[in-house]
């Protein structure tokens, strides 16, 4: 028998729609492979672009650009613009992506047991 989830036993079909609708709405403003990094490189204090780039190994300045603009459309990172010879453009993260701090805390440890999980089974192969 299959195990039943959350939503089947806990909850109503209109909570556990509501709670799905919840999640899908986290996972597009903070979901993909590099925002949460983006966000956690930042979390040390603002960096220039480059700076940022190289704090993240892997990501494209392509991509490092297109999720910049995304995480300053749902207001997790600030912009700032320095105008002067050379002009310098630095990212901070704003007060309210202070809000992930207990997300990022429990991904952060969930990954850490998920990685100890992983090397305990291949070790036993």
């Amino acid at each position: 028998m299959a195990k039943s989830n959350r939503c089947d036993v806990l909850l109503s079909a209109e909570a556990c729609k509501a709670n799905l609708m919840a999640v899908g709405d986290a996972l597009y403003a903070i979901g993909g492979k590099w925002k949460l990094r983006i966000i956690v490189a930042l979390k040390t204090g603002s960096k220039r672009f480059n700076e940022l780039q190289r704090s993240i190994e892997g990501i494209s300045a392509k991509a490092l650009a297109a999720e910049l603009k995304d995480l300053e459309l749902n207001g997790f990172v600030h912009r700032r613009v320095f105008t002067g010879t050379p002009v310098i453009v630095s990212y901070a993260l704003t007060e309210y992506a202070g809000t992930l701090g207990d997300v990022l805390d429990a991904l952060s440890a969930w990954g850490m047991m998920h990685r100890e999980t992983i090397k305990k089974g291949m070790r036993k192969k």
